[in-house]
């Protein structure tokens, strides 16, 4: 049975618009935190954070009264980027934490994204539970006067956060001498991003620092990395950082301006965490991963293995087949040794450290030649309407097409109202006519 609230990363649509209000905000803070305190019978905390989002204002106070109203204590630490949540809810013992974001989406888009005390990303089986809390009466969770929770703001969730990702490299690892550009898409991130590299003794040169709660992901940050392009040749930096709005992907620019995505980003940790014996059993990519980095991998003698869209379930793979090392194109990685989800900041300083001795950033990447994909997003006011026989008929056609000269992926957008269509080979012809097949039968 498909989930009613949560899609492939949390909880995410346009604010004031179905699921995205306070009444809503509040419900979902009622029974994540009812389903999170029964797992517990001391110290019942929830630790939320959030990205730049002006409707951040709104929706925190009413999730803040549904955990409170379920029994649970809250901590508010205010903008920090994803990962910086998740770290925290294991390192405070947290029942759970709760990330108030839509990631990469605009502005007038918010959302949710839930860890468990592990810090990791709730399991389609327990989102299922909530989702059964969520519609049922109020009442039923409400806590009774003298067990309703307390709330209090936490300053210091920034610097706690750069303490952890620092304690995961060597005491004399410096950026000395390093110079850096960092745009911080005006999100989660500005204030972290630029602390932490300043704070190994890096030049850092940032953008997307100031958010004013509507120019999150506008015109900047990973999705649109032209930015950390003109940046980077400006400044004549070493490395250019280019994050999201929750700070969880990160895309990056050799100091020669060329972009480096997530997909070139695996291929250079995989073979360096191989030669240094760190890797574990291989990498887990997605649907979405190029051929290219595929047909690299394994010559290497890399084992690679694909799961679908979205960060938990490239996690969730990592987990099931003992792999420390996982992620995806968008920049979306994950680095098991250190972390339980994606992290803009530390694949950036993964990076930097191997950079440490002098290496060049267009030296360590760009070590396989991505096969031509193209990926375009038709809005639709319906995503069941990829299950149409039409539709259905076009992608059968289209990969028949396509077929023993490239590949052909065709799916819902989990976070968008949108179906993303995208098509690999060498034949650029037939795979713009492939995309156009499927284009027009979604139109």
């Amino acid at each position: 049975m498909p989930k009613k609230y949560f899609g492939t990363d949390g909880i995410r649509g346009t604010v004031s618009q179905g699921n995205i209000n306070g009444e809503m905000f509040f419900k979902f803070g009622l029974a994540a935190g009812t389903y999170f305190k029964n797992l517990k019978k001391n110290k019942q905390i929830a630790i939320i954070a959030k990205d730049t989002r002006l409707s951040g204002y709104t929706l925190e106070p009413a999730l803040v009264s549904g955990l409170a109203s379920a029994g649970m204590h809250v901590y508010t630490l205010g903008p920090l980027p994803t990962n910086g949540l998740a770290m925290l809810t294991k390192n405070m013992k947290a029942n759970m934490g709760i990330m108030i974001t839509a990631s990469h989406n605009p502005y007038y888009d918010n959302g949710l994204k839930l860890f468990g005390p592990d810090g990791l990303k709730l399991s389609d089986k327990i989102e299922k539970k909530i989702e059964k809390l969520i519609d049922k009466k109020i009442s039923i969770n409400l806590s009774k006067p003298a067990n309703l929770g307390r709330v209090k703001r936490l300053e210091d969730a920034n610097d706690r956060y750069i303490k952890i990702l620092k304690s995961n490299f060597p005491n004399k690892f410096s950026l000395q001498g390093i110079k850096i550009a960092i745009d911080c898409a005006n999100g989660a991130g500005y204030k972290s991003g630029p602390k932490l590299f300043k704070s190994l003794g890096a030049k850092v040169y940032s953008i997307g620092t100031n958010p004013n709660g509507i120019n999150i992901n506008g015109n900047c940050g990973s999705t649109f990395p032209n930015k950390i392009k003109f940046l980077v040749k400006k400044h004549k930096v070493n490395l250019g950082i280019s994050l999201d709005g929750d700070a969880d992907r990160v895309i990056l620019s050799d100091e020669k301006g060329n972009i480096v995505d997530g997909d070139q980003i695996i291929a250079m940790l995989a073979n360096r965490w191989k030669k240094k014996k760190i890797l574990k059993g291989g990498v887990i990519g997605t649907l979405m991963s190029n051929y290219g980095l595929q047909n690299y991998l394994k010559e290497q003698k890399i084992r690679f293995i694909r799961a679908n869209v979205g960060d938990r379930y490239v996690k969730q793979k990592m987990q099931k087949n003992k792999f420390n090392l996982g992620g995806e194109q968008s920049g979306h990685i994950i680095l098991g040794k250190f972390a339980t989800t994606g992290d803009g900041l530390l694949v950036a300083l993964e990076v930097l450290f191997s950079m440490r001795k002098g290496k060049k950033a267009s030296e360590l990447f760009h070590t396989f030649k991505p096969i031509p994909q193209k990926l375009i997003n038709v809005n639709v006011r319906d995503k069941s309407v990829i299950n149409s026989t039409k539709c259905k008929k076009a992608i059968r056609i289209a990969s028949k097409l396509i077929n023993k000269q490239g590949r052909m992926l065709v799916r819902k957008s989990g976070t968008e109202p949108k179906i993303r269509i995208m098509g690999e080979s060498n034949n650029k012809v037939l795979l713009l006519k492939c995309i156009n097949i499927v284009k027009k039968s979604i139109k």
